[in-house]
């Protein structure tokens, strides 16, 4: 574990193996976060955060409570997570943080906003600047604002020649791994 010399972590954070914490990050007391995670320069993770193993969080992000990652989560520099749906300075809503979920291996890019309350599905990737405030499908691609399908992902992070919606069947054309649409789900074949 490597922790620099500028970063703050609280009495009481665990961090796992391998980790890295650099420049000017700030790990709170009850934050989990876990083996081979690199967390960037000027990061925030908040005391109810769970992160998994191997998890990049890049520059400028800021972790809240009730925000879990799963294993593999890439967070690009400078996105966003709430956790207050309709936060007022002058009105106490602490008791009304919402759980947000990032499941395994899901990319969010750079400077994208997760409103609090979503769950992000399996391998599925949120392009730059995207605003998402709903559900995001497993190996879904996801851009705009608000948030729109325009595609799937394979989990190597390339565009899958499948249909929106309906049935069908395609290829990583990187790995060559199989992956089948049905009933609007994309599995993997294996």
């Amino acid at each position: 574990m490597f922790i620099d010399p500028t970063a703050i972590v609280d009495d009481g954070a665990q961090i796992g193996a391998g980790s890295r914490v650099w420049h000017w990050a700030h790990v709170c007391a009850g934050a989990r976060v876990g083996n081979g995670v690199s967390l960037g320069q000027n990061v925030f993770v908040g005391n109810k955060v769970v992160i998994g193993n191997q998890c990049k969080v890049q520059n400028n992000v800021s972790v809240y409570d009730n925000v879990t990652l799963e294993d593999g989560v890439f967070c690009g520099p400078s996105m966003v997570f709430t956790n207050v749906y309709n936060p007022r300075a002058l009105v106490e809503r602490k008791d009304e943080y919402r759980n947000t979920l990032v499941k395994r291996g899901a990319t969010l890019g750079a400077n994208c906003t997760i409103v609090c309350g979503v769950t992000i599905g399996e391998y599925a990737f949120i392009g730059a600047g995207t605003v998402v405030n709903k559900d995001v499908p497993a190996y879904a691609l996801m851009v705009g604002v608000p948030a729109k399908q325009i595609g799937w992902m394979s989990e190597y992070g390339e565009k899958l020649d499948l249909p929106l919606t309906g049935d069908g069947m395609a290829t990583c054309p990187h790995t060559g791994k199989a992956y089948m649409l049905k009933a609007g789900r994309v599995t993997t074949e294996g």
